[in-house]
């Protein structure tokens, strides 16, 4: 049930949708004080507010002893939801065979490596491959592109989905064989016209983008993911107080996994690197310690091997840890030279 058909005021109800209290479920977890201070009212004003929730949810519970609990689901219903899911493809194989496909809807996942190893190139692919027509194995949705430090291009955007237009054409010419029957429907300005782009100059700026992105994402439909790049730029400057920075990103980082769940979309967070010294020595490590390393479903490290890129499953619930070779080319991120290589050979 909506919150709006909730007998409350106006303004109560205009406070709660734009904080992101949009149904029933959303409140059912949610204490007085964290109410309170979410919509910036009182606290008793907080409780009167879940009981009018608690009431209208299960009237024979009046008396507010009972919480609302709902949204349960079984095993097997969830095994079935996520056997569903479809991904959005990196456009490299060899990448995509060790993600399971490619980058998994509902869950958030988080891509580190140097600088000039391809994260934000990937960023932007992800970004146009989302749009990939069902007809054509894609999702057939939009990209919420959040830029915190500056490097999204937009002519590098357009090169890569005039490449990713033309790969559809030549795919659903394989597909069709008649070449006035494949006509794709998508053009290049379509692409570009469904990246919706912020770019964020604060980390204060970041928080407040990401409280409000549940309602943006419901006023502008079909998004499917959400990149950040990267989502820790504006969290490593000007922190002297740690155990402020720490409260903040574990903040930000649950309501991300609650909208990846919730809105059924992919969460794609790109990290910086740092020196750590391990064990006598320095040596890479991806930014904002240990703690945050527990915010992602999946984390994926980009490394040189060599002249070559490389990908490796760093963590991952489901799996296993893995490397695969890519190449940042000028139709966008592609398999490497010495996967195209061995395909010939073969």
């Amino acid at each position: 049930m909506e919150v709006t058909r909730l007998p409350l005021s106006a303004t109560q109800r205009g406070k709660l949708i734009s904080t992101g209290y949009t149904s029933l479920s959303s409140l059912s977890s949610a204490t007085s004080s964290d109410l309170a201070r979410d919509l910036n009212i009182t606290e008793r004003e907080a409780c009167e507010i879940l009981k009018v929730a608690t009431s209208t949810s299960s009237p024979d519970k009046l008396d507010g002893s009972h919480a609302v609990v709902n949204g349960a689901k079984n095993a097997w219903d969830m095994l079935h939801e996520e056997s569903s899911l479809m991904c959005i493809t990196t456009s490299c194989a060899d990448l995509d065979s060790i993600l399971g496909g490619g980058i998994n809807c509902k869950q958030v996942t988080e891509i580190g490596g140097v600088p000039g190893i391809g994260k934000t190139q990937l960023g932007i692919q992800l970004a146009i491959n989302v749009q990939i027509p069902p007809y054509c194995g894609g999702l057939g949705g939009k990209a919420i592109y959040i830029d915190t430090e500056g490097s999204f291009m937009v002519e590098r955007a357009s090169q890569m989905a005039e490449a990713c237009v033309e790969d559809l054409s030549e795919y659903s010419r394989f597909l069709h064989k008649n070449l006035q029957a494949c006509q794709v429907e998508i053009k290049c300005k379509d692409i570009l016209e469904n990246i919706y782009y912020f770019r964020v100059c604060t980390y204060t700026e970041q928080i407040d983008l990401i409280n409000h992105l549940h309602n943006f994402i419901l006023e502008h439909k079909d998004v499917k993911v959400v990149i950040i790049d990267s989502v820790t730029f504006h969290f490593r400057q000007n922190f002297d107080d740690l155990a402020l920075r720490t409260r903040a990103l574990s903040a930000m980082a649950l309501k991300l996994m609650k909208l990846a769940k919730e809105l059924c979309l992919a969460v794609v967070l790109m990290n910086q690197v740092t020196a750590k010294y391990i064990e006598g020595s320095f040596q890479l490590a991806l930014a904002l310690g240990d703690s945050w390393s527990h915010s992602c479903t999946n984390r994926v490290i980009l490394y040189w091997n060599g002249n070559e890129r490389c990908a490796f499953i760093d963590k991952s619930p489901s799996l296993k840890p893995a490397s695969a070779a890519y190449s940042v080319t000028s139709r966008g991120i592609r398999n490497s030279d010495s996967s195209c290589k061995r395909n010939k050979m073969m």
